[in-house]
């Protein structure tokens, strides 16, 4: 005789199958707080970094980790081995209210494997996080998974009650989803992320119009895809990322290194998941979202993969040494942010000191400017301080004698060097600058 299994047991189950679903993060909700209890404005969620180097908690949880579904690449697809659990939507909030009142958590990432079919899947999403909202009154952050294929009108109402709302498009090609997980198809994946990002911006312009008006997803949407179980290269994954933000206007483009938790002839056999591949992506997704960069010019037919020894800014600009050095007093916003080494906040501060006269390079270094990378391509009062030719052999033979922190391998960070080379690699590892 079988026995249900309890909350804990539940719970035990159900986050450990959350754990490969990686596109969690709150920046861009601001949702007022009325008196109840939770407050996504003053304490962020997930566990995850903010912009202010914190360290921020989020319950991510499963509703049910059955599914009808046989993804090759899910550790819950239909046919795999295992426990199975599925929490009911008091269970939702109970767990997330008490975990909330002892201070574990700021917030929910609730997603889900699809049970009997689409629409019945979102109905119990729904109904966990309209219990939070209405019936404990629950401020904090929500982040809930759409399901394919459910009814739109499902899809808007999640809308009103999470912060963000993601749809998973998984795989970079209609073909490698079709071929790993036949159950799904690229479309169905398309229109919920067209719906939310029509409804987002619905919502946004009706603000505009009346504070009062209700919102929907104010912290936007997000997806995620699984990289190193099929044979695209970064090339094709980065332009469809740059689609995507521009079509659907995703907050974030999360990349998951494959990791092999299932037996399947489709899958490819890895020694180890990609970590350093899913890296680089993290760090030309940020050149596309704040730095200015296109995909064309970051990767090429010639060059459809990013280079695992150096961040792809710094193989940027030895592609393009005709550009540099640049003249700190003289480039533009534009151009310092192509120069290896400096990030936004460092480009800002150029343009205010320099107001104020021309700068050399003890007037960066006064700044806190981090010269390690820069220095090759850049002057100051037309002083260079590369001390080497601007060739590319010889540039990349010193970028790559750097401390290895800094060229983002996939390590912990060394807390104990200079306040100045642990602030960039932060700046590199966490906020991703470059």
């Amino acid at each position: 005789m079988t026995h249900s299994p309890t909350l804990e047991q539940k719970l035990a189950i159900l986050a450990e199958s959350a754990k490969y679903d990686a596109s969690c993060a709150s920046s861009g909700s601001s949702r007022p707080q009325s008196g109840g209890l939770g407050n996504v404005a003053r304490g962020g969620i997930c566990h995850s970094w903010s912009a202010d180097g914190r360290c921020i908690s989020l319950l991510k949880i499963l509703l049910s980790n059955a599914c009808i579904y046989d993804c090759a690449y899910c550790v819950n697809r239909r046919g795999q081995d295992g426990p199975r659990a599925t929490l009911t939507a008091d269970e939702v909030a109970e767990i997330t209210v008490n975990f909330y009142r002892r201070n574990y958590i700021e917030g929910l990432f609730l997603s889900t494997g699809v049970i009997r079919d689409p629409d019945y899947t979102m109905e119990q999403l729904i109904a966990a996080v309209r219990k939070l909202r209405e019936d404990h009154r629950f401020g904090g952050y929500i982040h809930l998974k759409v399901v394919p294929g459910a009814d739109p009108k499902r899809v808007a109402e999640a809308g009103r009650y999470a912060d963000r709302v993601s749809v998973n498009i998984e795989l970079p090609s209609a073909q490698s989803l079709a071929r790993l997980a036949p159950d799904k198809d690229r479309a169905g994946v398309l229109e919920p992320m067209e719906l939310a990002a029509r409804l987002i911006a619905e919502s946004r312009a009706a603000r505009r119009a009346s504070r009062k008006a209700p919102r929907f997803a104010p912290a936007g949407q997000s997806t995620q895809m699984i990289v190193g179980a099929t044979p695209e290269s970064d090339r094709q994954i980065l332009r469809l990322s740059e689609s995507l933000y521009r079509r659907m206007e995703l907050k974030r483009v999360y990349y998951s290194a494959f990791v092999p938790v299932s037996a399947d002839s489709r899958l490819p056999a890895l020694s180890a998941p990609p970590l350093l591949r899913e890296h680089r992506l993290y760090q030309a997704d940020w050149l596309l979202r704040f730095y200015g960069f296109a995909a064309e010019e970051i990767l090429s037919e010639d060059q459809p993969d990013l280079d695992t020894a150096l961040d792809p800014k710094a193989g940027w600009a030895l592609r393009n040494l005709h550009l540099f050095p640049v003249e700190v007093n003289r480039a533009d916003y534009d151009m310092l942010l192509r120069v290896p080494g400096v990030g936004v906040r460092s480009a800002r501060k150029i343009l205010r000191a320099r107001r104020g006269g021309p700068l050399d390079f003890d007037a960066l270094k006064r700044l806190g400017i981090v010269l390690k990378r820069a220095r090759y391509f850049l002057t100051a009062r037309g002083r260079y301080l590369g001390e080497v030719d601007l060739a590319v052999s010889n540039l990349r033979e010193r970028l790559l004698a750097l401390p290895a922190p800094l060229q983002g391998k996939p390590e912990q960070l060394d807390l104990f060097g200079g306040v100045a080379e642990v602030q960039e690699n932060f700046n590199s590892r966490v906020i991703g600058e470059l």
